[in-house]
C-alpha cells in the first residue's frame, strides 16, 4: 500500500511539475492558462519529435489542434453562416439577418497562426466574426488564406489581398448591401500583419477606388528585422507564443530551409547593405521609456547576404508592414492597435502605433497591462477568460464608434 501511494504521490507531482508555468501575477484565471499552455507545450513536443522521426511536418501536427477546434458554418437567429469562397479563395461569410435601416458595415477577418497553423472555421474565430456581425449588423468575410509549409510568402498576402480587391468592388459591395464609405479590414497575430500590409497596398492601388474606413490590428506580428526587442527579452517563455515558436513561424512562413531559422534566432540575418531598415524598428527611439525595461539598445549585426538574396520576403513590407517609409504610412485610415504586456509581439504593435501616430494617422492604442499573446479569442468554453472577453468589448466597442 506504502508503495503505490508513493508511486501515486510522485505521478502528481511529475504532472503538477508539467503543467505549472510562470504566469504573470496580474493575469487572472492563472491556472486556465496554465491547462492551454500545457496543451499547446505538449503538442510542440509531440510535433518536435515527429519531425525528428520524419513522420510530419512540425507544423502540420501543430494543425491538429485547429482541425479539433474547427466547427461547421451555422446558422442562427441573428446571422446566417457559409463557406464559400470569392476570387477563389476560401472564406467563411457571416451575413446578419436584422433587417438593416440602409446599407450595412463590412469587415474583412484574416485569422491568425503563424501563416502556418489558424482556420477560419476555429471555434474561437467563428464566435468572433458571429459576435461581430450581430453586434455590428455587419457583413463579415472571415479568409481562410493557404497556409506554410505547404505555401509560403507571398501566397498568404496575396490571398487576403486578393478577397480584399474582389470585395471592395462596386458591384460586390452592392450585392452585399454593403456601404462602400464603412469596411474595415481587421486581424490577430499573423493576421494582423496581413490587415496592415493589405491596408498599405490598397493605398497603391489604382484600381481600387473604394478607401477603407478604419483598420483594427490585433497583437500583430510587423517585423522580423529585430527580434532582441524588450518584449522578445521579457516574453520569451510566456505561455501560447514563445520566442522559439515566433521565430519558427516567421522563418516558415519564408522557406523550409532551418538555415534562415538559425540565422533569425541569432538575429544575424540582415546583411548591411538592408541596414538602413533598422531607423523604421528602433526601439530605443519607437517605445516609451516604460517598456524598455532597463534594455540597452544595441545596433544590428549584420548577416550574409546570400540567405536574404535566397529569402527576400523578410525584407519585403508586406511581410514586414513596419518597414514602410512615412510617406507610405501617409493616408492610413483610423487605426485600432491592440496590444498585451506579456506578449513577444507587444514592441512590434507599439513602434506601428508610435509611427503612424507620427505619419497623422489617427490611432486608437489599446494596452492590455494583464494580457498576452490570443487573449481576445480566450472568449469560448473552456479557456474562456475575463481579460478575452474585456478586450473583445473594447474591439467591438471601437469598430461600433469608426465603422
Amino acid at each position: 500500500m506504502g508503495a503505490k501511494l508513493l508511486c501515486l504521490c510522485i505521478a502528481f507531482t511529475l504532472v503538477a511539475y508539467y503543467i505549472y508555468s510562470p504566469i504573470p501575477e496580474n493575469v487572472e484565471q492563472p491556472w486556465k492558462l496554465m491547462l492551454v499552455s500545457t496543451v499547446f507545450r505538449t503538442l510542440g513536443h509531440v510535433a518536435e519529435a515527429a519531425e525528428r522521426l520524419g513522420l510530419a511536418n512540425y507544423m502540420d501536427v501543430l494543425m491538429l489542434f485547429s482541425t479539433a477546434e474547427h466547427v461547421a458554418p451555422t446558422s442562427d437567429e441573428n446571422v446566417t453562416v457559409t463557406d464559400t469562397e470569392l476570387s477563389g479563395v476560401a472564406v467563411r461569410l457571416f451575413l446578419p439577418k436584422k433587417p438593416a435601416d440602409g446599407l450595412q458595415r463590412a469587415v474583412l477577418y484574416f485569422h491568425g497562426g503563424g501563416w502556418c497553423v489558424g482556420d477560419a472555421g476555429m471555434k474561437g474565430y467563428d464566435f468572433l466574426a458571429r459576435r461581430t456581425s450581430s453586434q455590428l449588423n455587419a457583413v463579415v468575410v472571415s479568409v481562410n488564406y493557404r497556409l506554410a509549409p505547404k505555401y509560403h510568402f507571398p501566397v498568404q498576402f496575396e490571398d487576403v489581398y486578393s478577397v480584399s480587391k474582389f470585395f471592395l468592388q462596386s458591384r460586390v459591395l452592392s450585392q452585399y448591401g454593403v456601404d462602400p464609405t464603412r469596411v474595415c479590414v481587421a486581424g490577430d497575430s499573423a493576421g494582423g500583419n496581413l490587415a496592415a500590409a493589405v491596408a498599405q497596398k490598397l493605398l497603391e492601388d489604382s484600381e481600387v477606388t473604394t478607401k477603407l474606413k478604419a483598420q483594427a490590428l490585433i497583437y500583430p506580428a510587423l517585423q522580423t528585422l529585430d527580434l532582441n526587442l524588450p518584449s522578445y527579452h521579457q516574453n520569451a517563455d510566456m505561455p501560447v507564443l514563445s520566442k522559439s515558436l515566433m521565430v519558427r513561424f516567421w522563418s516558415e512562413y519564408f522557406t523550409s530551409d532551418p538555415s534562415l531559422r538559425e540565422a533569425i534566432t541569432s538575429n544575424r540575418h540582415v546583411p548591411a547593405q538592408w541596414g538602413h531598415l533598422f531607423q523604421f524598428v528602433n526601439w530605443s527611439t519607437l517605445l516609451p521609456d516604460r517598456m524598455k525595461k532597463g534594455h540597452v539598445y544595441t545596433g544590428p549585426v549584420f548577416g550574409s547576404p546570400a540567405l536574404a538574396k535566397k529569402y527576400p520576403g523578410f525584407l519585403d513590407r508586406r511581410a514586414a508592414p513596419l518597414l514602410a517609409a512615412e510617406a507610405q504610412l501617409r493616408g492610413l485610415p483610423p487605426t485600432y492597435i491592440l496590444t498585451c504586456e506579456h506578449d513577444v509581439l507587444r514592441d512590434d504593435g507599439v513602434m506601428y502605433a508610435t509611427r503612424l501616430k507620427a505619419a497623422g494617422v489617427p490611432v486608437t492604442h489599446e494596452h492590455a497591462e494583464d494580457g498576452f499573446h490570443g487573449a481576445l479569442i480566450f472568449v469560448t468554453s473552456p479557456a474562456d477568460m475575463a481579460v478575452g472577453h474585456r478586450l473583445l468589448g473594447r474591439y467591438l466597442q471601437w469598430l461600433e464608434e469608426h465603422l
